[in-house]
């Protein structure tokens, strides 16, 4: 992706890619999930593009990857915030998440992502795998952008298998827990537009999950982001026992 430039030529704030990661496999098409989650993604858009708009630091770019029986990008050249409308979901087949880390790695090497960019916010959605996701995941794992990437994970029902969602983030803290459709809206919500501001170091609150690079680093995280800690504010994370509302996935 070239630099972009504001007119006189002065240099644009640093672009972010945004990553939407979502199962659409036959289990979400249970209980609404899939309606759900389409809804709330659509919805949520207005409010990501306002967070951008108060973040100067970044230029919102966005993405999204669906998997059930195989994987395919719905989105897939990054779109500023204000130009993206969300492809609402069908729910059918199995959940071969491995393909979609495949795919989401093959975007976060580089190139495709420029050495300019700030580190990704990548939002996965699923109840869990029915496939052999490792080798999968390993590829992303290897890349400095997804070590430097923030990582939530959206736990949807109580049998959802978190372990491979902590796999996925690396902090069981970054699995939101969604049991019912109110608590899936509400992190939906949290996770899209919380991590639109990701790339403000110097609003870093008191209780903040901070990733820093040290000064010199070789990661192309440093040169971009000047070695500033990427900052996500863990402070206000919706509690799943809020939500008691209507039946429990």
């Amino acid at each position: 992706m070239a630099d972009l430039q504001r007119p006189g030529g002065e240099l644009a704030s640093r672009p972010i890619h945004f990553f939407w990661v979502v199962d659409c496999s036959g289990s979400m098409s249970y209980d609404g999930k899939m309606e759900v989650v389409n809804t709330a993604i659509e919805e949520c858009i207005p409010e990501m593009a306002s967070a951008a708009d108060n973040n100067p630091n970044a230029q919102l770019l966005i993405r999204a990857l669906q998997f059930s029986s195989g994987a395919s990008w719905l989105t897939a050249k990054p779109v500023p915030i204000e130009d993206y409308s969300w492809t609402p979901l069908e729910a059918n087949g199995v959940t071969e998440m491995g393909k979609a880390f495949e795919l989401l790695a093959a975007q976060l090497s580089i190139p495709p992502m420029p050495t300019r960019a700030l580190p990704p916010v990548i939002v996965l959605l699923s109840d869990g795998p029915t496939d052999s996701y490792k080798d999968g995941l390993n590829k992303l794992k290897a890349l400095p952008w997804f070590k430097k990437a923030v990582k939530i994970a959206i736990s949807i029902g109580q049998d959802a298998d978190d372990d491979v969602l902590e796999d996925f983030t690396g902090n069981k803290e970054l699995i939101l827990q969604a049991n019912n459709a109110p608590a899936l809206a509400k992190m939906i919500k949290w996770a899209s537009t919380t991590a639109s501001m990701v790339s403000a170091p110097a609003s870093k609150p008191m209780n903040a999950d901070a990733v820093s690079t040290p000064a010199g680093s070789s990661d192309p995280f440093a040169s971009a982001n000047g070695g500033a800690p990427l900052v996500i504010d863990m402070s206000n994370i919706p509690n799943p026992d809020d939500f008691d509302e209507g039946a429990v996935w």
